[in-house]
């Protein structure tokens, strides 16, 4: 066997094995606290129509993005390696001048600011 087909193989057998002790090692004893619906810190007992701020969502979106960003800049070190390493180097400036374009607009708009 070669070393792809042993890493497939020991891959599913994990998978698996770590499936079906999923179903089997968890201890099922339902509480109060835990049948009761816990929402993003909201309280369950109240109105289901309570007005939710976007501006959760637009800083989520933004962590996100630099965060997808950072795993885009990873293999940057590694870029030397190439045939042009400036290419590489200028597309990362670019991606990076970018990001920083866009998160100063949305500043100067006001889409940071939690208090209005």
């Amino acid at each position: 066997m070669n070393l792809i087909t042993t890493v497939i193989t020991i891959a599913a057998l994990l998978s698996i094995v770590l499936g079906i002790l999923s179903f089997w090692l968890p201890q099922m004893t339902p509480d109060h606290e835990k049948l009761s619906p816990f929402e993003c810190g909201f309280d369950p007992m109240g109105s289901a129509r309570l007005p939710f701020s976007l501006r959760f969502f637009l800083v989520a979106i933004l962590f996100l993005l630099f965060d997808l960003e950072i795993a885009l800049l990873l293999p940057l070190p590694w870029g030397d390696q190439l045939t042009s390493p400036l290419v590489t180097f200028l597309w990362a400036t670019a991606v990076l001048a970018l990001l920083t374009l866009g998160l100063i607009y949305e500043w100067l708009q006001g889409g940071l600011e939690w208090a209005e």
